[in-house]
């Protein structure tokens, strides 16, 4: 009978582990950091989804009044600052291109790094950002607002 050395397979060195660890955890963070570029359509949000140029987003009732609603898939916001006053922003946070997650008390924020921006013009209201969110068109008619 033939004998067979028996040799534990070797473990990776401490080095190599540590460094995927590291590794592992700089993906996780900027992936974290970084911009959607292809939203799963669960993810959509059912009003806007699909919405491109031309297209209605919302009903005017459908955008509160001092506040405003998130498109994801159109990758706009949609604010009314007064009575009847509408306006739209990218919804790219330009600190580090998170997509911003709410809208309270007239103010759109970043989940990311919680930068804030005003829903009448897009200022940066708190940073970490410095560039306002880009305004985009739109066009209201009777009582629904598109992409233009």
């Amino acid at each position: 009978m033939a004998s067979e050395s028996i040799h534990p397979a070797s473990a990776p060195s401490r080095r190599v582990v540590v460094a995927a660890v590291g590794a592992a955890g700089l993906a996780l963070t900027l992936n974290a950091c970084g911009s959607e570029d292809d939203p799963s359509p669960a993810a959509s949000d059912a009003a806007g989804a699909g919405a491109g140029a031309g297209s209605a987003l919302a009903k005017t009732s459908d955008i509160p009044e001092g506040g405003g609603k998130i498109f994801k898939d159109s990758g706009v916001v949609v604010t009314q600052p007064t009575a009847g006053q509408f306006k739209a922003f990218s919804s790219k946070c330009t600190h580090q291109g998170c997509a911003v997650s709410g809208i309270t008390d007239g103010v759109i924020t970043c989940p990311c790094h919680k930068s804030e921006f005003s829903v009448a013009d897009g200022s940066v209201k708190k940073g970490p950002a410095t560039q306002p969110l880009p305004e985009e068109k739109i066009t209201v008619s009777g009582d629904s607002i598109s992409l233009a």
